[in-house]
Parts: structure tokens; sequence; C-alpha cells
């Protein structure tokens, strides 16, 4: 095990595990080494990257993250690798399958957990206090034999259980071995005194407590995880578990900005430093956004829309003055791109290529090779073009960012069909209607097929066509690309957000579908809205595969065709993937 600076904050970010575990937040796996690199050269020290027993996915997405984010030491100002940790309770299976997946990293922990709280103990595990020790010692003593020397244990729902019987089971475990002891508030019950006192009491009544790191966890529950995990470092506590944005289970956990940015906003009065490179945390931000579907509200702090806005008369008139009058920190500390509108509709190749380079060269999240490639380059400055020709008052960085992620989103996934048109007829007394004209890249031939496509960028295949009815022109709009590529599906979230302001901005779209598990022969079409479906309907579709789609143009129902789209492709690759592997 490292030993640490006693005044270093350890940050161990958990949102490819207890962050993923939020409603809807579903990762693949390259989405999940995508985002490990991210946290990497954030300056992340602890990465939890899965609960491995949980999947085969989950276990290869461990696996691959400790091979390929594990020795990374890009941008990383504490000169280590990150430390890739897998979860697992305090079982056999759990412990050797977590081993296998991190064992390839160079630093890797294991995370081994057990309730403590008698709640638990009588309703759930059914066991005494005696045997939540054994049980938990034995755990921590397997780990060690399996040769890893970094050990977090946690005592599940510490914030309600004993504090003497806390202080007997930490000093048994860190007899057995543990170096990391984390005091878990799985509720969110606690307030921030009490959890402070708790950490204290812990730190000072614990054997052997100058021996192991003291840990951090709260839930977001009573809307208090970051001022508890504040009061935690206040009493000695030296690694914070966090997640980006705060995503988490039910109401969330501690958001690794607001830890990050408090404690290097008052580093006198918490007394420790860190390693995270605050000018990252914007853009990873975006990027857990674009890849979970979950955006964070306005007026979250430090990463929200309203962050650094100023509307009211006097505040903008102190700012422009003085921005220390109503701003404590700059929108480049935490990397908020700027929004100087920086081209315009007569901007030319060289410009746009520039300013290009100098967005992805500040925003790790983003591979500037992209513009190595003289065709997707022309692709990008087409689709500027065309924004800049409807912008009035010029494009902006947010703007580029926007086109970027709408070219990439497409680009990495198998195209087997790509929006060509969309006419939407819509309003008062009316039944709206929509027209959708895809290129099928697929090879097949059906009725609502015409002519090969040469005017899409030279792409080459059947034009189809059809249209359908629905409940609003969104819905019309996803009835008739079901029907054209015969696939019935669940709607299950639908999302829309303006990227800048004004009314000729950039709308994004993220979409999640699944494909219907009761389908009716004969139809095609359907696209069923999963809070209106009944609750056997819903319940029959809840283990289905959801597909994300995301889409970004100044016409949000062109945006929205552009996301069902995408989701389809994904839903076909995966399918054609599947029909691959039973062959």
């Amino acid at each position: 095990m490292t030993q640490y600076d006693k005044n270093r904050l350890i940050f161990f970010d958990t949102t490819l595990r207890d962050g993923e575990q939020s409603p809807g937040a579903t990762l693949n796996i390259n989405e999940k080494v995508e985002i490990a690199k991210q946290l990497s050269a954030l300056g992340v020290d602890v990465c939890e990257a899965g609960f491995p027993i949980a999947s085969n996915g989950d276990f290869e997405a461990v696996k691959r993250i400790a091979q390929e984010v594990g020795p990374l030491l890009d941008n990383r100002k504490s000169g280590e690798e990150m430390v890739i940790c897998g979860l697992a309770r305090a079982v056999e299976g759990d412990i050797r399958r977590a081993y296998d997946a991190v064992k390839y990293a160079p630093r890797h922990r294991i995370h081994t957990f057990l309730a403590t709280s008698d709640i638990h103990l009588k309703n759930k595990l059914k066991i005494t206090r005696k045997q939540c020790i054994e049980k938990s010692v034995a755990a921590v003593k397997l780990i060690k034999s399996l040769g890893v020397n970094d050990i977090e244990f946690s005592p599940e729902d510490a914030g309600r259980s004993d504090k003497d019987f806390l202080v007997e089971i930490l000093t048994e475990v860190i007899k057995a071995g543990a170096t990391t002891l984390n005091i878990p508030d799985t509720v969110g019950y606690l307030m921030p005194e009490q959890y402070g006192e708790l950490i204290n009491y812990l730190v000072t009544k614990t054997p052997g407590a100058d021996t192991v790191t003291w840990s951090t966890h709260c839930h977001n529950d009573l809307g208090l995880a970051t001022a508890n995990t504040l009061a935690g470092v206040r009493n000695g506590a030296r690694q914070v578990e966090v997640t980006i944005n705060g995503i988490g289970e039910r109401a969330g956990n501690t958001a690794l900005e607001e830890i990050a940015l408090s404690t290097y906003m008052h580093k006198g009065f918490f007394n420790v430093f860190h390693h995270i490179d605050t000018t990252h945390i914007y853009g990873i931000s975006q990027l857990v956004i674009k890849r979970t579907g979950m955006i964070v509200q306005a007026n979250k702090a430090i990463v929200g829309a309203n962050a650094f806005a100023h509307e009211s008369g006097i505040h903008q008139d102190g700012v422009l003055k003085c921005k220390e009058t109503y701003e404590i920190m700059s929108p480049d500390l935490v990397g908020v791109p700027s929004n100087l509108l920086i081209l315009g509709k007569h901007s030319g190749r060289n410009a746009f290529r520039t300013r290009l380079e100098t967005l992805l060269k500040d925003n790790p999240s983003y591979d500037s090779k992209i513009l190595e490639n003289d065709e997707e380059f022309q692709k990008l400055f087409k689709n500027f073009k065309k924004l800049a020709d409807s912008k009035k008052k010029g494009v902006t960085d947010q703007d580029l960012y926007a086109l970027i992620d709408d070219f990439l989103n497409i680009k990495k996934c198998n195209e087997f069909y790509i929006l060509k048109n969309i006419h939407v007829t819509s309003g008062t007394n009316t039944i709206p209607t929509a027209t959708v004209q895809l290129i099928d890249l697929t090879g097949n031939v059906n009725e609502a097929s015409s002519d090969f496509a040469e005017d899409n960028e030279e792409i080459a295949g059947n034009v189809i066509t059809d249209a359908h009815i629905g409940h609003g022109a969104v819905h019309a709009i996803f009835q008739a690309i079901n029907r054209l590529v015969c696939v019935n599906s669940v709607l299950r979230t639908y999302e829309l957000k303006a990227i800048t302001e004004g009314s000729d901005a950039l709308g994004r779209v993220v979409v999640r579908i699944s494909e219907q598990n009761d389908q009716k022969e004969n139809s095609s079409g359907n696209v069923a809205i999963l809070g209106e479906m009944k609750e056997k309907e819903r319940l029959g579709n809840s283990s289905a595969d959801v597909y994300r789609g995301e889409g970004a143009d100044n016409d949000v129902l062109v945006a929205s065709a552009k996301a069902y789209v995408n989701a389809i492709n994904k839903l076909m690759s995966a399918k054609n993937v599947l029909t691959q592997s039973t062959q």
C-alpha cells in the first residue's frame, strides 16, 4: 500500500460503480473505458471501476480499465498511476472475481463491505454482530492472501450503526490487513455535525487508526452529501468517495467537483491538498452527461449552465467593474469554454481548423486526430457552414463542441440508416403527421425503397420513405422511423436541452429506447412510451437492453430524428453482433 502524506486528500471516484446505479445511467464497456481515461487525466487517485461479480459486462469493463487505463500517467500531477478498484461483498466468490478483474493494473485495490447496522443484520443478513465481525475479518484476510496490499473495508450503513460496535469491527479488520476504512452514510440520514462527530469518534477511539486512511461515502437523500463529506474531512477523513456531477443511487452521491473546489478555495480551513486538475472538471462533467444522458440542473454548483451567469443588474454592473465582486472563482478554473463569438458564416476553412485545434488541444475528452482525416474535416466544415448560416449572432465554442459531439456520436456506431429528410405537419386541431426519408445502407429493398442517394455526401444506398401519425410531432417522427426499419420499440426517456442561448441555439436531444419484448405479428412502427404502458407490459420490458441515441440541430425535430436514428443504429448493431455470434 502507498503511504500518503497525512494532509493529502485522496479522491476515490465511483462514477462507474455507484454513479452507474442511477436509474437510466447504464454505460457500455467502451463508454466506461472512455470515462476512466478522463478520470485519470483529471487526477483522480482511485477509480472504482465496477462490481465485477454483478455481470460479465461489468467484469470485462473493470478488466479493460485495469489493462488500458491503469498504466496511464498523462496529466497526473501526483506522478502515480490511478489505482483501479473493484467492489466485492464479503463473499469469497465476489472477492476472487474482483481480483481477476483488477489484477492487471499496476496499482489495484479491492473494496469489500458488509452491513453493520442492527436493522441490516437482523432483517437482511440475519446474522449476529459476532458473525458480522468474523465474516468481515475473513474477507479482508482472503484479499490479503491473494497478494493485494491495498484493501478497503466499508461497514455498510455505518451512519445508523452502533458506534462502539463500529470501533470493535474496525479494530479487527485493521488487524486483518485493511488499509482504508470507509464510513458510509448509506441512506443519507445524518446531519453534517453528526457525521463529523462519527468520523472523529472512530478516528480517536479505534486502535490502529493512525495506520489507515479514513474515508467518507455520503449520499444526498437530504441534500447534505457535500456538507457531510466536508465535515468528515474536517474531522480526520483523508479520502472522499465521490462521483462526477453527483450522480448515483436515489438522490445521488457527493459531487467530485464540489469537494475539489471547496477544498481548493479553502486550503487553510481544511488544511488539505489534492492533485485534481480543476481545469478538466467541466469537460468530464459534459462527457458524463453525454454518455449517461443525465443532464444536471441549470443551477448545479460548479458545472451547471447558470453557475457563472449573472441576471441581476446590480450583479452584472459589479462583475463588469470587478469580477471578484460576485464571482469567487473564474470559469477558466474549472475549464468552462468561452462563449465569445469566434467564428461566423464568413469564416474560412483555415480559421475553422485553427479554432478546432485549439479547442481539442485544451480538452482531453476529444481526440484531435479527427482533424488529420481530410474527408472527415470537410464533413465537419460543411456542418459548420450550415450552422453559421442559421445563427445570426455567430458560432460560439459551445456550438463547436456540439458539432464535434454530433459528428463523433454518429461516427462511433455502425450506420445502418442515415437520416435524409423529414417533413412534419402539426398544430392545433391537426393530427400530427411526419414524413421521413432514410438512406438504407443494409442492402435490403422494401416497398418504401426508391432510387440510390447521390446527393447526401456521396453516400450510396436506398432512399426509403414513409409517413406516420402520432400523439405529437416527435412521436409521429419516431413512429415513421420505426415502420421504415421494421422495429417496435419502447421509448424509455426523451431529453431536450439548449446548448447555447437564443432562439437560434442548437438543441441536443438524448433518447433511450429498447426493443419491445412482446411484439405482435405483422406489426411494425409502434413506439410504446414506457410511462404510458400498463404495469404488466412495463415489467415485461424492464430487463430489455437499452440503447441511447444523441442528436443536435437548430431544429429540435431534426435533432430528435437524428437522436432516434442513432439509437436505432445501435440497436441494429447489437442485434447484428448477436446474430453473428449464434451462427
